[in-house]
């Protein structure tokens, strides 16, 4: 479910948790920057005030071009009020746990916009998408990969983001010596994009990877695929490995005022939001276990 980063990043570590409890079988400085989009408000609303890192493409930055930049307009648009952002780092030290100990929870701001539905530690909205881990391999490789079980994963060099779902399932599934690790979620400098390069590139045969990190940037790789992970049994006993995640807001854990505010908005608007993800080539996967409006 992040990958922030989406690869994905701490954010998709974060992800693994909450599946686990939501799902069963599964996780700097201040800045304020109002947006030049939002229309003005009554000074006496209170704004709309946005946790978010200022350099993370594609899910945000500081001239809002991230797809949460995005929703964010939409969602302060529809409450009428002036959107605001505090802008720190997902990649911080301590990772997103961090982010929202530091950042969320100490009131700089009121909303992050990508929290795993059934977070343990704050409050959440209704999800307002559903994506999941993907395969990505060249189009023309000799070999299919669809599965965890898939064959050619016993002969090829296999890119995960440390810390993730397909880790883990890798792991149970013996195949560790085929693994070379990448870490974006701890390194500020490095962008999703450099593991589909490493996939051009020859270096590994198949990334597996939190697809709304990197569906931004598939279209600079014309010659890449990305096929969803399937949830799959790999032993008898032992419930089925997710790779599917439901996405939500977060708030503070008491602040139901504004989860409920934020609930209605998803529900009104999950077209606008919808076409946004749309445009940043987020796959909306089908989910029964959340509520999920526009299912």
């Amino acid at each position: 479910m992040t990958s922030r980063f989406h690869s994905f990043s701490a954010l998709l570590r974060r992800a693994t948790i909450a599946s686990a409890v939501v799902l069963g079988a599964l996780s700097v400085a201040s800045y304020h920057r109002a947006s030049a989009a939002e229309p003005s408000t009554a000074s006496n609303v209170k704004p709309l005030r946005v946790c978010a890192d200022s350099s993370y493409m594609p899910y945000s930055n500081l001239d809002g071009q991230g797809f949460e930049n995005k929703v964010a307009a939409v969602i302060a648009q529809a409450l009428g009020r002036k959107l605001e952002y505090h802008w720190a780092s997902y990649r911080q030290p301590g990772g997103f746990s961090n982010f929202l100990a530091q950042d969320l929870d100490a009131g700089k701001c009121d909303v992050v916009m990508d929290l795993p539905y059934g977070d343990v530690e704050e409050n959440y909205t209704k999800s307002y998408y559903v994506s999941s881990y993907v395969f990505v391999t060249k189009k023309n490789a000799p070999y299919d990969i669809t599965s965890m079980n898939s064959p050619a994963l016993r002969t090829v060099k296999i890119g995960i983001e440390a810390g993730t779902p397909p880790e883990m399932a890798l792991k149970v599934l013996g195949l560790t010596t085929n693994i070379v690790p990448f870490d974006i979620a701890s390194a500020p400098q490095q962008s999703p994009k450099s593991m589909l390069q490493a996939v051009q590139d020859g270096k590994i045969g198949v990334l597996i990877t939190w697809q709304p990190a990197i569906g931004y940037f598939l279209k600079d790789y014309p010659d890449l695929k990305a096929i969803a992970v399937p949830s799959e049994q790999y032993a008898p006993g032992i419930p089925a490995e997710r790779f599917t995640f439901a996405m939500a807001m977060g708030v503070r854990k008491h602040d139901t005022a504004l989860k409920q505010e934020l609930d209605k908005v998803i529900t009104d608007h999950h077209g606008e939001i919808h076409a946004i993800l749309a445009d940043y080539e987020v796959p909306l996967r089908p989910s029964a276990a959340v509520n999920y409006p526009g299912q």
